[in-house]
């Protein structure tokens, strides 16, 4: 933590150092003048130090450009990173005061109504997160592809999904067959719009503020199908009662802004989420873990129901 400290303090840091997350990344609480911040030690190997640097350019000039996102801030030198002596890697970016709209693994309340009101909005911010990007400089980034290679490529972004531990000999096969027929039908896909995107927008990571809804945690942002977005969204209920009038408030609120993918494409796209948390849990939890079961049955429920509906 010393060092951590001594990091904090070349942004001006001089209170207490607090843990609030650890996930992907450490994310802790720091103060300058009372002021809080949010200091992110990135995990080791995860991205690399340009991929990291571009993820704070783009996030900087989408904040600049008027979308709600957290802000990079600056050391007093102008540099946005700063390197432990492991060589990890520290950002700190500007605090979101608020609440995330709901939190892993915990189920939905019964208003579908106000459900389906909140993900409208969302469908609308993930909108004006692809207007903006799309106005702005992007040209010099450097971030991961949720291309076909990225997601259904013989080594996706995320992983082997079909080489979880946790599947069968019978559901590994189920699985590559799958992998087969989604690749074929996003091959055949023509016209997707096709740009940056945050690829990672769980309930968790989008925060109610007082000004509306934020956009938190760009770390597995990058170049995709704008379409994926709206299926990593509705990822978390996917076997809610009323996913479909889900979807169909995510679609609607996307089209206030901008031509939304069908129905039928947000659903494949909410196939690929579940295929590609599929092969992202392989390296993170022990072979024999729970998780990794559940991570597992997820991808196969979704896609059964599209192999069946498709």
């Amino acid at each position: 933590m010393n060092e951590l400290s001594e990091i904090a303090a070349k942004w001006g840091a001089n209170g207490q150092i607090e843990l609030i997350a650890e996930r992907e990344n450490a994310v802790y609480k720091i103060l300058r003048d009372g002021t809080p911040m949010a200091l992110r030690l990135h995990r080791a190997g995860y991205q690399s130090e340009a991929a990291i640097l571009s993820e704070l350019r783009w996030t900087l000039r989408l904040a600049e450009a008027g979308f709600a996102c957290p802000k990079p801030l600056a050391q007093a030198d102008g540099s946005l990173l700063a390197k432990l002596a492991d060589g990890r890697f520290v950002s700190v970016i500007t605090w979101v005061e608020g609440a995330p709209i709901g939190a892993m693994d915990t189920p939905v309340g019964t208003d579908v109504t106000a459900h389906c009101d909140l993900y409208h909005q969302l469908g609308r911010l993930l909108a004006q997160l692809h207007e903006t990007s799309d106005r702005i400089k992007t040209d010099d980034l450097t971030r991961a592809a949720w291309d076909l290679p990225g997601l259904l490529g013989k080594s996706p972004f995320w992983g082997r999904f079909w080489d979880n531990p946790s599947l069968s000999a019978s559901e590994k096969k189920f699985m590559v067959y799958t992998r087969q027929t989604a690749h074929a039908h996003l091959s055949a896909m023509k016209g997707a719009d096709f740009g940056l995107i945050h690829a990672d927008a769980l309930q968790e990571n989008v925060f109610q503020t007082k000004s509306g809804l934020t956009l938190i945690d760009f770390d597995d942002a990058g170049f995709g199908y704008r379409g994926y977005d709206l299926g990593v969204c509705v990822s978390q209920h996917y076997a809610a009662g009323h996913l479909n009038d889900l979807i169909a408030a995510v679609a609607e609120g996307y089209g206030t802004l901008r031509k939304a993918p069908s129905i039928d494409d947000i659903k494949f796209f909410l196939m690929l989420r579940g295929l590609a948390s599929c092969g992202w849990v392989i390296a993170r939890q022990p072979k024999k873990s729970p998780v990794q079961r559940r991570y597992a049955e997820r991808a196969l429920h979704l896609a059964h129901q599209w192999l069946t509906t498709a």
